[in-house]
C-alpha cells in the first residue's frame, strides 16, 4: 500500500477546498438547507460542470473522470469538512453504483451520463433503514423490503410493466431527486425475492414528503407509492431470493453483492466525511482557546486543556489513517485478512473506519462545544452543525458499537471453536485496522 497521495489527488483536494472555503461557509450552509432543494443549486451547478464532482468515480465512457474511491474520498473529506448539503451522496454513492454494476447497457447510457454532469440528481429508497439494507450492521439477506406481507414495498407485474405500491422512509434527497432506485419485493411468499426497480419522480401515484431531520445538511424524505410505473433495473426484475427464516444459509446474488458493496463504499465516503468535519471543528477550537482568555491567560495556555485537545487530535488522525485504509481497499479490493474475491477485507475495513470516524466526529464536536462556553451553545455559532451531524450520521448508519461487532463478526473473531480443537497458543495474523476497537 502507497500512502502518497499524487499530484492529481492532491489538486483534487486543494481546488475544492479553496472553492468551498469561498463559497460554502456556516452562514451559506444555514441558508442553503432552508430552501426547496435543501442546497444551493448554484453552486451544486458550479461544482458538477466546473469540477466534475458528481461524476468523479464513474468511467470515462459513462460521462465520469476515470478516478476511483480514492479520489471521491477525497473530495467528500472537503465537503465533509463544511458540511455542505448537496445530493452528491444520495447520487453518486448510492445510485449511480448500482447502476453502474446491475443496470443494462441501455440504462447506464440513460442514466450515468445525466448523474455525472449533475443534471439528474438520483436516491436509494429502502423499505429498512439503510444501514441494514447495505449490510453496514448486519446481514441483508433477510426479508427487509416486504416478505410477501403488508408493509415495505411490494411490485407487481401488470401485463405492460411493473406497479409498485408500499412506503419508504428516511430517503436521503427523496424530496427532490429526479430519480428513484427502490428496493421492492415481488414474487409472494413462494418465489419471494427483492429488486431494485427506477422510478421518475414525475410518474404518477408517486408522494413525496420532506420530513424534519436531526442533521438539516442531510435531508430526508417519505416516499410513498400508490401503484406507481416502475422499470426493473437490469434486464429482468432478477433480484435475490429471501431464504426461509429457517434456512441455514441463504443464497447470494447479484443483487445482494452489489448493495453490500455499495455500503462499503457508503462506508468509505462517510467515514471520510466524518474526518474533514472533525479536523474543522477541531481547528476553529484550536483558535478559540488561542484568544479567549480567563485568568488573564488565553485558555490554550493551560495544560488541560492541551491535553483534551492533543486527545482529540490523536482520535481525528487515528480516523483519518482509517478512513484512507478503507478507500484504498474498496479501490483496489484487496487487504490483508481479504477473502480470495478481496470481500472479506472490504467489509472490515469499511465499517471500522466509520465507526472511528464517527466516535472522532462526536468527539471532537463535544469538546468544541465546551471549549466555546455559553458561545458554542448558540445557533449563531456553528458548533451545533458538527454535533448534529455526528448524531445523524450515527443514526443512519450506525450506531458504531453495531458496525464494530458487525465488522468483527465478519472477520471470524466471534466464531466459535469446533469441538475439541486445542486453544489458540498464538494470536492470529493481524487483520485490516488491527488494533482498533472491534
Amino acid at each position: 500500500m502507497d500512502t502518497a497521495f499524487t499530484e492529481e489527488q492532491d489538486q483534487i483536494r486543494r481546488t475544492l477546498r479553496d472553492v468551498l472555503l469561498k463559497h460554502c461557509g456556516p452562514d451559506e450552509v444555514k441558508v442553503a438547507v432552508g430552501t426547496e432543494a435543501g442546497y444551493d443549486r448554484r453552486l451544486w451547478e458550479r461544482l458538477a460542470g466546473d469540477l466534475g464532482l458528481p461524476g468523479l468515480a464513474l468511467p470515462r465512457d459513462l460521462g465520469g473522470t476515470g478516478c476511483g474511491p480514492t479520489e471521491l474520498a477525497l473530495a467528500c473529506e472537503e465537503t465533509g469538512r463544511v458540511l455542505l448539503p448537496s445530493p452528491l451522496f444520495a447520487g453518486c454513492v448510492l445510485a449511480a453504483p448500482l447502476i453502474a454494476s446491475l443496470g443494462s447497457a441501455s440504462q447506464r447510457r440513460a442514466y450515468l451520463p445525466k448523474i455525472a454532469s449533475g443534471e439528474l440528481t438520483a436516491t436509494l429508497a429502502t423499505p429498512a433503514p439503510l444501514a441494514t439494507a447495505l449490510a453496514l450492521t448486519g446481514p441483508n439477506d433477510v426479508p427487509w423490503a416486504g416478505d410477501g406481507r403488508a408493509g415495505g414495498v411490494q411490485a407487481r407485474p401488470d401485463g405492460t410493466g411493473w406497479r409498485l405500491y408500499g412506503q419508504a422512509g428516511q430517503v436521503l434527497d427523496g424530496h427532490h431527486a429526479g430519480l428513484l432506485l427502490v428496493a421492492a419485493h415481488t414474487g409472494g411468499f413462494a418465489r419471494s425475492r427483492t429488486a431494485l426497480f427506477l422510478v421518475d419522480a414525475t410518474a404518477p401515484g408517486l408522494r413525496r414528503t420532506r420530513l424534519m431531520t436531526l442533521d438539516e445538511t442531510r435531508p430526508q424524505a417519505r416516499i410513498e407509492l400508490r401503484d406507481v410505473p416502475a422499470e426493473p433495473l437490469g434486464d429482468t426484475a432478477t433480484g435475490f431470493s429471501v431464504a426461509h427464516p429457517h434456512a441455514s444459509t441463504p443464497p447470494a446474488s447479484q443483487t445482494l453483492t452489489a448493495l453490500t458493496r455499495t455500503g462499503e463504499l457508503a462506508a468509505t465516503v462517510l467515514a471520510a466525511e466524518a474526518v474533514g468535519a472533525a479536523s474543522a471543528v477541531l481547528a476553529s477550537t484550536v483558535d478559540h482557546v488561542r484568544v479567549r482568555e480567563q485568568f488573564g491567560r488565553p485558555i490554550g495556555s493551560f495544560q488541560a486543556v492541551k491535553h483534551r485537545l492533543a486527545d482529540v487530535y490523536v482520535r481525528v488522525e487515528a480516523a483519518r489513517s482509517a478512513a484512507y485504509y478503507a478507500a484504498w481497499a474498496v479501490g483496489t479490493e484487496t487487504g490483508p485478512g481479504a477473502a480470495p474475491d478481496g470481500t472479506e477485507g472490504i467489509a472490515v475495513a469499511a465499517p471500522l473506519a466509520l465507526a472511528e470516524a464517527l466516535d472522532a466526529l462526536r468527539h471532537a464536536a463535544s469538546e468544541a462545544v465546551q471549549f466555546h462556553g455559553g458561545l458554542g451553545f448558540t445557533w449563531e455559532h456553528h458548533a451545533h452543525l458538527y454535533v448534529k451531524r455526528a448524531a445523524g450520521d450515527e443514526l443512519l448508519f450506525g450506531p458504531a458499537h453495531r458496525l464494530r461487532a458487525w465488522a468483527a463478526s465478519r472477520a471470524g473473531l466471534f466464531s466459535p471453536r469446533p469441538p475439541g480443537a486445542p486453544a489458540a497458543t498464538s494470536p492470529a495474523a493481524p487483520g485490516p485496522l488491527a488494533g482498533s476497537r472491534a
